[in-house]
Protein backbone atom coordinates (compact mmCIF):
# COMPACT_ATOMS: atom_id res chain seq x y z
CA UNK A 1 0.00 0.00 0.00
CA UNK A 2 2.63 2.73 0.76
CA UNK A 3 4.45 1.91 -2.60
CA UNK A 4 1.37 2.88 -4.25
CA UNK A 5 0.63 5.71 -2.59
CA UNK A 6 4.30 6.70 -3.79
CA UNK A 7 3.75 5.61 -7.14
CA UNK A 8 3.75 8.20 -9.99
CA UNK A 9 0.21 6.45 -11.41
CA UNK A 10 -1.39 6.86 -8.05
CA UNK A 11 -0.89 10.69 -6.90
CA UNK A 12 -2.78 11.69 -9.82
CA UNK A 13 -5.69 10.61 -8.33
CA UNK A 14 -7.25 11.75 -4.52
CA UNK A 15 -8.69 8.98 -2.61
CA UNK A 16 -11.06 10.07 0.16
CA UNK A 17 -12.17 7.65 3.01
CA UNK A 18 -15.70 6.69 2.99
CA UNK A 19 -15.67 7.39 -1.08
CA UNK A 20 -15.79 5.63 -4.31
CA UNK A 21 -12.30 5.47 -5.95
CA UNK A 22 -11.89 6.38 -9.78
CA UNK A 23 -12.86 4.19 -12.23
CA UNK A 24 -10.58 1.83 -14.01
CA UNK A 25 -11.01 0.81 -17.73
CA UNK A 26 -9.69 -1.17 -19.84
CA UNK A 27 -10.70 -0.82 -22.99
CA UNK A 28 -8.23 -3.11 -25.15
CA UNK A 29 -9.67 -6.99 -24.61
CA UNK A 30 -10.33 -5.91 -21.14
CA UNK A 31 -12.84 -9.01 -20.72
CA UNK A 32 -12.65 -12.04 -21.76
CA UNK A 33 -15.85 -13.77 -22.51
CA UNK A 34 -16.28 -17.72 -23.47
CA UNK A 35 -19.40 -18.52 -25.01
CA UNK A 36 -20.24 -21.87 -26.58
CA UNK A 37 -16.39 -22.51 -26.94
CA UNK A 38 -15.55 -19.12 -28.35
CA UNK A 39 -13.59 -16.61 -26.50
CA UNK A 40 -14.33 -13.13 -27.25
CA UNK A 41 -13.00 -9.89 -25.68
CA UNK A 42 -15.05 -6.67 -24.47
CA UNK A 43 -13.80 -3.59 -23.03
CA UNK A 44 -14.27 -3.39 -19.34
CA UNK A 45 -14.32 -0.92 -16.96
CA UNK A 46 -14.54 -0.81 -12.25
CA UNK A 47 -17.72 0.90 -12.45
CA UNK A 48 -19.58 -2.20 -13.39
CA UNK A 49 -18.78 -3.82 -10.06
CA UNK A 50 -21.27 -2.39 -7.91
CA UNK A 51 -23.20 -3.99 -4.89
CA UNK A 52 -20.38 -5.61 -3.28
CA UNK A 53 -16.75 -5.41 -1.79
CA UNK A 54 -14.78 -5.57 -4.60
CA UNK A 55 -10.58 -6.72 -4.95
CA UNK A 56 -9.34 -5.54 -7.52
CA UNK A 57 -5.76 -7.47 -8.36
CA UNK A 58 -3.81 -5.93 -11.22
CA UNK A 59 -1.07 -8.31 -12.16
CA UNK A 60 1.69 -8.80 -14.54
CA UNK A 61 1.43 -11.60 -17.00
CA UNK A 62 4.53 -13.68 -16.30
CA UNK A 63 3.87 -17.31 -13.89
CA UNK A 64 6.03 -15.24 -11.41
CA UNK A 65 3.30 -12.39 -10.40
CA UNK A 66 1.03 -15.27 -10.15
CA UNK A 67 3.28 -17.52 -7.69
CA UNK A 68 3.67 -13.82 -5.88
CA UNK A 69 -0.30 -13.64 -5.55
CA UNK A 70 -0.69 -16.75 -4.11
CA UNK A 71 -0.30 -16.28 -0.57
CA UNK A 72 -2.97 -13.22 -0.81
CA UNK A 73 -5.29 -15.20 -3.27
CA UNK A 74 -5.05 -18.50 -0.72
CA UNK A 75 -5.69 -16.53 2.43
CA UNK A 76 -9.32 -14.74 0.77
CA UNK A 77 -10.18 -18.09 -0.18
CA UNK A 78 -9.35 -19.22 3.45
CA UNK A 79 -10.89 -16.69 4.95
CA UNK A 80 -14.60 -17.46 3.02
CA UNK A 81 -15.89 -14.20 3.10
CA UNK A 82 -19.66 -14.29 1.71
CA UNK A 83 -19.82 -14.41 -1.87
CA UNK A 84 -23.13 -12.44 -2.03
CA UNK A 85 -20.92 -9.76 -0.75
CA UNK A 86 -17.26 -10.07 -1.54
CA UNK A 87 -15.79 -10.68 -4.91
CA UNK A 88 -12.25 -10.37 -6.13
CA UNK A 89 -11.69 -9.28 -9.88
CA UNK A 90 -8.16 -9.85 -11.41
CA UNK A 91 -6.51 -7.77 -14.21
CA UNK A 92 -3.51 -9.43 -16.01
CA UNK A 93 -1.20 -7.34 -17.94
CA UNK A 94 -0.50 -9.53 -21.20
CA UNK A 95 2.02 -6.70 -22.33
CA UNK A 96 3.88 -7.51 -19.73
CA UNK A 97 3.93 -10.96 -20.48
CA UNK A 98 7.20 -12.79 -22.23
CA UNK A 99 7.39 -12.61 -25.64
CA UNK A 100 5.54 -15.64 -27.59
CA UNK A 101 3.45 -16.39 -24.24
CA UNK A 102 0.84 -13.69 -23.63
CA UNK A 103 -1.54 -16.71 -25.13
CA UNK A 104 -1.02 -19.03 -22.23
CA UNK A 105 -1.54 -16.40 -19.37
Amino acid sequence: MIALLFSGFATAHTLTCGQPVPPVFVADKGEMVLNQGDINYQRWNSQTLTGKVRLVIHVAGRLSAKDQSARLIEAIQQASLPRDRFQTTTIVNTDDALPGSAIFV
